[in-house]
């Protein structure tokens, strides 16, 4: 082998072993300030409003592997006046945006639920953008004993 390809070898493993030990070691996570963010891009700086949105989520979770979350949004969901989309946010898990649901008129009732994994204690939020543009909001504080995503 010569000098030159055992110092490419060389720089090679050096600079593999500097791109993992930056995967390894800064794990994306999203702030209260990036929720905010994510949900300001949502809305597109239209005002957000308390009121036709109901979280449910368990207040207190055992274990952060699987927790179950259900948006309903008082709607008539006729063609005229109906829910688009519906937007559930986190202010502590690695992305802000957990899930982004479309709804139509043809959806019959304005309910989406799904169940997501939470790293820690943290507020959730859910917005839900009606047809006439106006977007409504609820929030909820889920306390989580046995978190999931730890670091062991």
């Amino acid at each position: 082998m010569t000098q030159s390809s055992r110092e490419a070898g060389a720089t090679r493993r050096k600079m593999l072993a500097g791109a993992l030990s930056v995967l390894v070691v800064r794990p994306a996570r999203a702030t209260p300030e990036s929720m905010a963010a994510a949900i300001q891009a949502f809305v597109g700086g239209v005002e957000v409003r308390k009121g036709r949105v109901a979280l449910d989520a368990p207040p207190l979770v055992e274990n952060g592997n699987s927790v179950p979350i259900k948006v309903t949004v008082e709607s008539p969901m006729t063609s005229q006046n109906f829910v688009r989309t519906v937007a559930i946010f986190n202010e502590k898990n690695p992305q802000p945006n957990v899930a982004t649901f479309h709804l139509s008129p043809h959806c019959g009732r304005a309910m989406v639920s799904t169940r997501i994994r939470l790293g820690d204690s943290q507020n959730i939020v859910a917005i839900a953008q009606l047809s006439d543009g106006t977007f409504w909001s609820d929030t909820a504080e889920l306390i989580v004993t046995l978190p999931a995503c730890a670091e062991t």
